[in-house]
């Protein structure tokens, strides 16, 4: 729904959106584009997580000579910011499959776009690894990087809007005297910085969007600058809200279930490594 919201036409509202999408391509249609991000979210996350982690570890044992000191506000900002750079090397291609596939049915008007060979709507990519292959095949590596610009411009400041608040947040609901959050309070405040994340990343999450669902059947942007102007020159400041709703809506429970199953997963691995090394 946020991409079709995002980079289609005709959409209108969500709840429009929803009712489109069903009568036109059925449940399948909510589906499209999932295999590759689901075959690739636990490499994503984990490097995403390991990175913000190991570097806040290495501020702290700079600045306190101890890594396993609080953590700074200053600490776990640059920390969200080195995570967010590092994370677009993997993401790009990842979102650039996934949002191809979804609008491949997509119709655009020969108003509009110069049209590659493929009709629109009909399918170009019989699959993830067909399109991954035939965008390497007629775009070369910068095809699989298209975007890349505006999803560092959305990634950087997103994950400072979600370390941090999470951190922020979680110490707050923890109740005073506990030596560590309960799973609750860690499930409600991942789910808090996922929301406040989407909300801070929508405007250039729909910037992204476009300029990698360009290409399919058109060539409308140059980049990442042109899009952001043509797109409110054509529909104005709202453009950049798009999908906000759903951004919102889903981040939560994505955001609450991943730091729930993080610090779990940590808490199990630190008990594995005390009972094997007493």
């Amino acid at each position: 729904l946020q991409t079709r919201l995002q980079a289609g036409q005709g959409y209108g509202n969500t709840l429009k959106c929803v009712l489109t999408v069903y009568r036109n391509e059925s449940l399948t249609g909510f589906f499209k584009g999932m295999s590759f991000p689901l075959a690739s979210i636990g490499i994503y996350s984990s490097v995403v997580f390991g990175v913000f982690s190991n570097t806040q570890r290495f501020l702290t044992q700079l600045r306190h000579g101890d890594p396993a000191a609080a953590p700074s506000l200053a600490d776990m900002t640059l920390a969200s910011l080195v995570a967010g750079v590092i994370s677009v090397g993997i993401g790009t291609p990842v979102e650039l499959v996934k949002i191809r596939l979804q609008m491949q049915t997509q119709p655009y008007t020969k108003a509009n776009a110069k049209l590659n060979s493929s009709a629109p709507g009909s399918p170009v990519y019989r699959g993830p690894i067909h399109c991954l292959r035939t965008i390497l095949q007629k775009e070369g590596i910068p095809g699989i990087y298209r975007g890349n610009v505006a999803m560092l411009l959305r990634d950087v400041p997103g994950y400072c809007a979600y370390f941090v608040p999470y951190a922020m947040f979680c110490d707050w609901i923890t109740p005073h005297g506990s030596i560590a959050p309960n799973p609750f309070s860690i499930w409600v405040a991942g789910g808090v910085a996922g929301a406040v994340s989407w909300a801070v990343c929508t405007p250039m999450d729909v910037v992204k969007s476009r300029l990698q669902a360009d290409g399919v059947y058109s060539n409308q942007y140059k980049g990442t600058i042109d899009c952001m102007l043509q797109s409110y020159q054509n529909e104005g400041l709202k453009v950049f809200f798009r999908g906000l709703l759903v951004n919102t809506i889903r981040g939560f429970p994505s955001s609450a279930a991943m730091f729930l199953g993080y610090e779990l997963s940590l808490k199990a691995m630190k008990r594995c490594q005390s009972e094997t090394n007493p």
